[in-house]
């Protein structure tokens, strides 16, 4: 073991391939043929509106490609949209075979895989060797499986980039916490989590604690991943802690184990993917409020036309989809909300994008004007002391929950809008709702009733998804008069 600063500056080898052959194919073609199909098919399934989001972090398995090598791809596909402005991977992983105190970093300049050589970011490396709970320790390194595995999924998606490589021993949450933050950098910087889930359990057992394992993570929760629920759960804890207070968003890529892949249902390993994305600059956030100040007036003014259209002619304002910004000319996901004195006149809207958003808001409007079966069908003397306000959505992301109780935990009061679903009942709440109904327990009652449930309604079937909005409003644009009568 060799503790200090400048250390990796003076060493001049490259650590080279342990497991290849063993956990995924040692001929480089080979190697390339399968990380590449792998991901080829993880790709080809529809996307689910992540594909719209910078993940900040991500968390993979890392057992034989045979077992979760698809699942790997899953999780490491999410990058396809950012992997050009990603030049540093921060990879974390348990490990296996030489015990360790805090975290160890290699003395190695290049970690070597049959796809080539990955240089180290010495320069982090040393930065990080200023804390008391870093080291280099090549001997834990020399054998470890678990980030070797990842590196070929890296070197396919993002080409190149430099490496910070720590394995991690006994340490605390607050240890890896403290790391991570040192080396959390911008968007050059990307933060992978190595992690298998249960061990060795039959394989309802091990999917039942899996899921409570998803939920913890779902929830941001550090304290309730016990250690048989994963061989990584220093480091994933560790992540969580700084998750829970950047108050991130995190999104299941998927769960399985051995027992669906490769192996019997006797004996299994538990697998699972996640994608962590920064609320403040995930993209999401940013991106809406550049949008809205660019173009809210431009959107805010085809709502009204659509609407003032729809009195005339009776249809929705034509949108001419060659003409609208580049920006709004994409996919987009919004709801338009009609107010007369206040009130609640008309709300319609896309939980989820499929059009253009400039297309999104001229049919919403016209839909929360002439369509909305809780109020009559607008007409021309409603126009007087009418507000609308435009809500442009985030994809939702389904939430992992065992009950009521722990769904109202999950809650992010003003943050979060909802939708909920039981079979064929279904309902949505926008987050501007917390502005009338601040406790969660009142805002899940009242959007029970919107889907048609009763208050205290609960079932096996019940699920849940959430969200974020950016939102304009005519109110703070020139006030209703100048929309509908300019």
């Amino acid at each position: 073991m060799v503790a200090g600063r400048d250390y990796l500056n003076n060493m001049t080898f490259i650590r080279p391939p342990a497991v290849a052959g063993m956990f995924y194919p040692g001929d480089s073609q080979e190697l390339d043929r399968t990380v590449r199909g792998f991901l080829a098919d993880a790709l080809a399934e529809p996307p689910d509106g992540s594909q719209t989001l910078t993940p900040k972090a991500l968390v993979a398995p890392h057992a034989g490609y045979i077992y979760s090598g698809a699942l790997a791809a899953k999780v490491f596909a999410c990058l396809q949209p950012v992997a050009k402005q990603i030049s540093r991977v921060v990879l974390l992983g348990p490990c296996h075979r030489v015990a360790l105190s805090g975290l160890a970093l290699s003395g190695a300049t290049a970690f070597s895989t049959p796809l080539g050589d990955i240089p180290i970011d010495t320069r982090a490396a040393d930065r990080i060797l200023e804390l008391p709970q870093v080291q280099v320790f090549d001997e834990t390194h020399a054998q470890e499986h678990s980030l070797e595995v990842q590196l070929p999924f890296l070197q396919v998606m993002l080409g190149d980039f430099a490496l910070v490589p720590l394995v991690v021993g006994s340490a605390t949450t607050g240890d890896v916490a403290n790391v991570l933050d040192a080396l959390w950098g911008g968007p050059e910087t990307l933060i992978v989590i190595s992690s298998d889930l249960s061990h060795y359990l039959d394989y309802d057992s091990a999917s039942k604690i899996d899921h409570e394992t998803c939920s913890s993570i779902e929830r941001l929760d550090p304290h309730s991943i016990g250690d048989n629920q994963a061989c990584g759960r220093i480091p994933l804890k560790g992540l969580l802690k700084v998750a829970r207070r950047k108050g991130m968003i995190v999104q299941t890529i998927g769960l399985c184990n051995s027992g669906d892949t490769a192996g019997s249902r006797d004996r299994v390993v538990g697998y699972g993917g996640w994608a962590f994305y920064e609320k403040e600059s995930d993209g999401f956030e940013n991106r809406t409020r550049q949008l809205l100040d660019r173009h809210g007036r431009e959107l805010l003014d085809c709502a009204a036309a659509s609407v003032l259209h729809g009195l005339k002619v009776g249809s929705p304002l034509p949108i001419d989809q060659t003409s609208p910004a580049p920006d709004l000319a994409k996919n987009g996901a919004c709801f338009v909300t009609l107010k007369q004195n206040g009130r609640l006149r008309g709300c319609i809207g896309s939980p989820e994008a499929y059009r253009p958003l400039i297309l999104d808001v001229a049919e919403n409007a016209y839909a929360a004007a002439f369509r909305d079966p809780r109020f009559p069908t607008l007409q021309d003397d409603d126009l007087k002391d009418l507000t609308l306000s435009i809500s442009v959505l985030s994809p939702p992301v389904a939430m992992t929950i065992n009950d009521e109780q722990d769904l109202l935990g999950q809650l992010r009061p003003g943050i979060d809008g909802l939708i909920i679903e039981d079979r064929t009942k279904r309902a949505l709440f926008l987050p501007s709702v917390w502005e009338q109904l601040p406790k969660p327990v009142d805002f899940l009652r009242h959007l029970k009733n919107k889907a048609g449930m009763d208050s205290d309604h609960w079932s096996d079937t019940f699920k849940a998804r959430r969200f974020i909005a950016g939102e304009i409003s005519s109110a703070n644009h020139g006030g209703p008069n100048s929309f509908w009568y300019n």
